[in-house]
């Protein structure tokens, strides 16, 4: 590679100012590709570009955003339709991602750069990109395409926002709002603490087949509970997966929030008549742990492994936009990641808290705890490793989640302004808020965090928005607050600029096995490959992409028309029935009759694959003797014999692609449906 590439950089970043280059060579894995990387003299940004054949190349770079900045090097083990290297070059392109300047430091969060990591970083890279390519196939200046799922989101329209000339468009999926953080996670954990027993029954109510009546059966409490995390906007058919759930990114956003609110947390909620634990401390009647001990020995990753009470994340899995948080932080040579103390710990249902040092070189310290098991004290990732040095076998400490208990309704006292529709149920008649107020909102500063800025709705090129309407993560209404963020920069002319399409059955993971239970949910990354190449026909040769998913918002719920001619966008629908119902009861050996009904929005591809789950077992089996024409629509009947009593779930999962090819790997686009069975 030619030497004087770097003196063709121009650039107006003060600080990203000298490319390098340090490697530059043929790779096959996981597809053929050439390999660039470097970086920046005088800074920690990284990049690594991966190039096609000549033959390949049609003038356009997709650039994956990350989460929050990690590592130049995770593209390598994608595999399947997770192989982002081998779909960019399938699809014309060059693939782009960095390490966005660095780990973000999650012990204190307030030291990063928040515009290095999220958009500066990228852009630079971005724009030498263009040069290498030049040198390499010729031609003009490449068009680029950026994105990025929730944190990557947030910072994927940063950069489209603040920058000019770096992208031409962007595909955003999985998106919160500014008043995300800390809430959507606050709002779900004190459900999942207030109705751990009884999420079997809600999820029977929420079934096919079910009564529909979530609420049945529960106390007030608990009714409370579920009905204000529903008005947020978690979608009540996710709770499905509530056994895995867990707390997820909140993990890495808690020590924030404490730092940001301590009063909140030491002086406030325990104390003062309108907050949750002084007004009902009945509430919290055998949830709260505050455990005095001493420590015992500090322990290592590599014991923490073998005693079963953590795992490290897989590199498939950093940058993914369900699974980067778990890289946040580190365990380094020495680190600690556990403490075994001296008592037991009691067996209770804990989402996390706080190891409290009373005695020592580190006393008056407090450590994040991600779990406890036994006399194991597990330390979330976020921990500072100066602290963690200074701690030694035998000084006093609690273990106490008084705190994690206390930020469960926080959101209540984070009353935003009245475009957040959200939080009409914490306002009265004259709009006014009926818990104390904190002195700020939370959620506008984590999200200055990561994308560097608040989002406008104001930026020059073209942008496809995704969604999923079971993310109980980014609750899906957060897209249409973005949405409505560009109506009011853009006006009439939003649509030739802008589109949002949710997916239905779609999580907030981009990848296959977060799915929790195939047969209810499946992934979205056949439509986000979709969406990169309608988004570059429509940046390079004026192709308008489908209209907008369309739909409404009722008590924070986002709604979707049944049919796909009626719901746009370009996910098909499908329906299943059982004797024309959503569930039936039949004798054992009995035939039962299945029909499915399939539709692709029109234009919008084939269908190329059918399968069916007969038992709700995970085990699909292909259908294979009415593909021999794909089609738009299709109406499947099938017939089934159930031999023994039970209730099963029957379920058909439905692929679609555009250019009607089963055999490609990338933009298959999936849908399901179920039906109840219930055999005597």
């Amino acid at each position: 590679m030619s030497k004087r590439l770097s003196e063709q950089f121009s650039t107006t970043d003060p600080l990203l100012t000298k490319p390098y280059i340090d490697i530059d060579e043929q790779r096959s894995i996981p597809s053929p590709h050439r390999y660039v990387h470097g970086g920046f003299e005088g800074t920690g940004t990284r990049f690594s570009f991966y190039f096609p054949s000549k033959e390949q190349y049609e003038g356009r770079f997709f650039q994956y955003v990350t989460p929050f900045p990690d590592n130049e090097n995770l593209a390598q083990f994608g595999t399947g339709e997770l192989n982002s290297i081998g779909f960019a070059n399938e699809s014309g392109a060059y693939f782009i991602e960095t390490n966005g300047g660095g780990p973000t430091d999650f012990s204190n969060p307030m030291a990063n750069d928040a515009t290095i990591g999220a958009y500066r970083a990228n852009a630079a890279s971005a724009q030498f990109s263009r040069i290498v390519a030049q040198e390499i196939f010729g031609g003009g200046r490449p068009y680029g395409y950026a994105f990025g799922g929730s944190g990557g989101a947030y910072r994927t329209i940063g950069g489209f926002e603040n920058t000019k000339g770096v992208w031409d468009g962007v595909v955003p999926f999985v998106l919160g709002s500014p008043m995300a953080i800390p809430n959507v996670f606050t709002a779900r954990m004190q459900a999942m603490r207030v109705l751990k027993d009884k999420f079997d029954q809600i999820n029977d109510a929420m079934d096919a087949g079910g009564s529909g009546d979530m609420y049945a059966g529960l106390t007030d409490q608990e009714k409370t509970a579920l009905e204000e995390v529903t008005k947020m906007g978690f979608p009540p058919n996710s709770w499905y997966d509530y056994k895995n759930m867990g707390i997820h990114g909140f993990l890495v956003l808690y020590n924030g929030v404490v730092m940001a609110d301590n009063a909140y947390f030491t002086q406030d909620f325990w104390n003062k008549p309108g907050y949750l634990g002084y007004d009902h401390p009945e509430y919290f009647e055998g949830a709260r742990l505050q455990k005095d001990s001493k420590l015992l020995k500090p322990i290592a990753i590599d014991e923490a492994v073998q005693l079963g009470i953590k795992q490290p994340i897989s590199d498939a899995d950093r940058g993914s936009a369900d699974l980067a948080w778990k890289a946040a932080g580190g365990s380094g040579a020495g680190v600690p990641v556990a403490f075994e103390i001296t008592d037991l710990l009691p067996e209770i249902d804990f989402l996390g808290g706080d190891l409290f040092i009373n005695s020592g070189e580190a006393k008056g310290q407090r450590l994040q705890v991600e779990t406890i098991t036994g006399n194991k004290v597990v330390l979330a990732p976020t921990n500072s490793a100066e602290i963690l040095a200074k701690i030694k076998p035998g000084d006093e400490v609690r273990v106490d989640n008084s705190n994690f208990l206390a930020v469960q309704s926080y959101h209540r006292h984070q009353v935003p302004g009245p475009e957040y529709k959200v939080w009409d149920q914490f306002r009265d008649k004259d709009g006014k808020p009926i818990y104390p107020q904190r002195p700020m909102l939370l959620g506008p500063m984590f999200t200055m965090g990561a994308a560097g800025s608040l989002p406008t709705g104001k930026f020059e090129g073209k942008m496809i928005l995704l969604g999923s309407l079971m993310d109980r993560e980014a609750f899906p209404w957060q897209c249409d607050w973005y949405r409505s963020r560009v109506k009011e920069h853009l006006g009439d002319k939003a649509d030739k600029n802008f589109r949002l399409w949710y997916t239905e059955h779609a999580l907030h993971g981009d990848q296959q096995d977060q799915l929790g239970d195939p047969t209810r949910a499946v992934g979205y990354i056949g439509v986000l490959h979709q969406a990169l190449r309608d988004l570059s026909s429509w940046v390079e040769k004026g192709i308008s992409p489908a209209a907008s998913t369309q739909y409404e918002i009722v008590d924070g719920q986002v709604i979707t028309p049944k049919l796909a001619q009626e719901r746009k966008g370009i996910q098909q629908t499908v329906s299943l029935t059982v004797g024309g119902m959503k569930k039936v009861e039949v004798k054992a050996g009995e035939k039962v009759k299945l029909q499915a009904v399939v539709e692709v929005p029109a234009g919008m591809g084939k269908i190329v694959q059918i399968d069916w789950d007969f038992d709700a077992n995970e085990n699909y089996y292909p259908e294979t003797r009415i593909l021999k024409k794909f089609k738009e629509k299709l109406v499947i009947k099938k017939s089934h014999v159930f031999d023994k009593s039970g209730t099963y779930f029957v379920t058909v999962r439905v692929k679609a692609n555009r250019n009607g090819n089963p055999d490609s790997h990338f933009a298959k686009i999936q849908n399901l449906d179920r039906v109840r069975v219930i055999v005597k």
